[in-house]
């Protein structure tokens, strides 16, 4: 009888869309922060050719991966994919970041590490040692306000239920049932915490600078992060699988 497989060590999903000017960069740094962690590109076929890019850097790079998607379904939908594939393909642990750089590669291997005494690692501004750079009164203020509000809410002591730089172990994303994930937008971010949490894993706060991207213009809007915290309502009354 042949000994159970080990599980692959981890992989970064990277979801995609009009970032031909940092997809290449933020692979490469991937790469060099974190010598044993592969990297899934999830492109929803970018009109400026970013998926062919990022299949140039898979063919001669084999730690990359790319997952071609039909189109724009939002980010939720594109980490739901990613995760799904790392799932499928006997990853151990699954972590999720921005193209942009606004989420430090630098950070990894802290997160990686923290990973060992946690079933969630969550990179936050919002703790002591975490900030932003770049961002004015105004968008602190909706940052810090929206999460305050979804904690409160829905009873949690997460500080940063909004951060999307995130660290999972398998056995939370088979757990949490990815299939009735309902929230696809910046609002996913705060559900997949929620119900980590309602599952009783433990999730882990580590403090990040977050920086306004180095290149193309910010997909952030403050219609998108007020969409999320109205969504808040809508996951705390959800009958979620498993949770109660």
């Amino acid at each position: 009888m042949n000994p159970p497989a080990t599980p692959r060590r981890a992989l970064v999903c990277v979801p995609t869309y009009d970032e031909r000017e940092n997809v290449e960069a933020i692979t490469r740094a991937i790469l060099e922060a974190t010598p044993d962690v592969d990297v899934l590109v999830i492109d929803d076929n970018s009109p400026d050719g970013t998926g062919e890019i990022a299949d140039a850097i898979a063919a001669r790079e084999p730690r990359v991966n790319v997952l071609h998607r039909p189109g724009k379904e939002g980010l939720g939908k594109a980490y739901l994919a990613g995760f799904s594939w790392a799932l499928a393909r006997g990853y151990a642990l699954v972590l999720e970041m921005d193209a942009d750089f606004s989420h430090n590669p630098g950070y990894l291997p802290e997160m990686l590490a923290t990973a060992q005494r946690a079933d969630v690692v969550l990179g936050s501004r919002n703790v002591k040692g975490g900030g932003t750079v770049n961002w004015g009164i105004g968008r602190k203020l909706l940052s810090r306000g929206g999460s305050f509000y979804a904690r409160t809410i829905l009873g949690l002591p997460v500080r940063d239920l909004t951060g999307g730089f995130k660290c999972f172990h398998r056995e939370v994303l088979e757990a949490i049932d990815l299939q009735s994930v309902q929230c696809s937008g910046y609002a996913f971010q705060i559900e997949l915490t929620y119900r980590a949490m309602k599952k009783g894993f433990r999730v882990v706060e580590v403090p990040i600078v977050f920086e306004d991207r180095r290149v193309g213009r910010s997909k952030m809007s403050r219609r998108i992060v007020l969409e999320a915290i109205a969504k808040v309502w809508s996951i705390r009354r959800s009958r979620f699988p498993g949770t109660t």
